[in-house]
């Protein structure tokens, strides 16, 4: 008698799909960054950053996909978090707590460390922000390499935990990187967003109401002086989400996967991470700028994160990940200092007018996240696991 074909578990549906396309699109994204820098100390070097520069309705290339681009990016960020939060891995305070812990104190040792290296230079501590976020993408393609040695919830608290620490970073910058707020335009925004809360409350299924709105609400927060990328974040979390798999919310993030994976993020990845080495030199590394960086990044992303969790499950705030060892527990706080994307950008913001300043913050993020990656990989592939059950 034939027996019927097991049905594949659905548990893995949308945290699997959403990890593997975030894996794939970590490894595309480490490839095109490594081809901005050949790119950039090319020939074709003065080209890619006079592209960059150029003007597009107002604004340069590179403003539209810091901005505009990445907004997407974190409207995908906001709704997986939000999935996560109502009935998914981040439904109860348990599951929440530690990564919630973790990326606080994931941002608040690795800005010491800055300080710290920057306290005889007081222009250079704006950049005390620049070491605090996580790059999802690159750290979960990293993560991918040490294969099944790692156990899905380790990997479930690593999105969270850098989820948590990019929408952190927003806050930071809308907090400490403004420079001039126009209240007409935060009245706006104030006013769109209860009319997208009213869609919800209503039981507006369609989507086209929401996405439309959006991009009024991009424009609104953009022309606030606030960051623009925060509208994606306050659109998805006013999308409507319900217990099946069949919710706006659900087609949308469906829909954003591949294109953000494989597209949004590698494009903000080329942009951002042309660096020219010409005239690099010993004293480049030594500069306040970059070691803070590259210090914050490296050792203040393992202190902070692997501290903070130590001590939330030590003083029964929240329980270790499912099958996870305090061995790959602080390998995931090493990878946790690959800051690429926000880091990049909360440079930008840092040091307006410095491009000297600029190009050090480059060489410190990517020194910092190389040497975070390697020493990250190395611990998870020599830490002994348990079987997850």
């Amino acid at each position: 008698m034939a027996t019927p074909p097991t049905r594949r578990p659905r548990l893995a549906s949308a945290i699997r799909a959403f990890l593997d396309s975030e894996t794939a699109g970590g490894n595309i994204l480490m490839a095109v960054a490594a081809l901005a820098l050949i790119v950039a100390n090319s020939a074709a070097g003065p080209t890619y950053f006079a592209t960059l520069e150029t003007k597009v309705l107002g604004l340069t290339v590179l403003h539209w996909i810091n901005d505009a681009l990445m907004a997407v990016f974190f409207l995908l960020v906001g709704l997986e978090i939000k999935r996560e939060f109502v009935n998914g891995e981040l439904s109860t305070w348990d599951q929440r707590a530690l990564p919630a812990i973790a990326a606080v104190g994931g941002m608040l040792a690795p800005a010491l460390v800055y300080v710290a290296l920057n306290a005889q230079t007081p222009e250079t501590l704006s950049g005390w922000a620049i070491p605090a976020a996580t790059d999802i993408a690159f750290a979960l393609g990293i993560l991918a390499l040490a294969g099944s040695r790692v156990p899905m919830s380790l990997k479930v608290f690593l999105t969270a935990l850098a989820i948590m620490d990019d929408l952190g970073a927003v806050i930071i910058i809308a907090l400490f990187y403004t420079a001039e707020l126009q209240l007409w335009a935060l009245g706006g925004v104030a006013a769109v967003t209860a009319l997208l809360i009213g869609f919800n409350r209503l039981g507006v299924k369609a989507l086209a109401p929401y996405l439309i709105i959006g991009i009024g609400l991009w424009i609104l927060m953009h022309e606030s002086g606030g960051h623009a990328t925060l509208s994606g974040v306050v659109l998805a979390l006013t999308i409507p989400i319900s217990g099946g798999g069949h919710s706006p919310l659900h087609r949308l993030e469906h829909a954003l996967h591949k294109p953000v994976a494989f597209l949004i993020v590698p494009i903000f990845g080329f942009a951002n991470a042309g660096v020219s080495l010409a005239g690099l030199s010993m004293e480049t590394f030594t500069h306040p700028v970059t070691l803070g960086v590259a210090a914050g990044l490296f050792i203040g992303k393992q202190i902070g994160v692997f501290g903070a969790a130590w001590l939330a499950v030590k003083m029964k705030l929240a329980s270790l990940p499912r099958a996870a060892t305090w061995a790959q527990m602080y390998g995931v706080s090493l990878l946790c200092g690959v800051g690429f994307t926000m880091s990049l950008f909360i440079g930008l913001l840092a040091f307006p007018g410095r491009a000297d300043w600029v190009e050090e913050v480059k060489i410190g993020v990517l020194t910092g996240s190389i040497l975070s990656a390697i020493a990250g990989l190395l611990v998870l592939r020599l830490a002994p696991g348990k079987a997850e059950s």
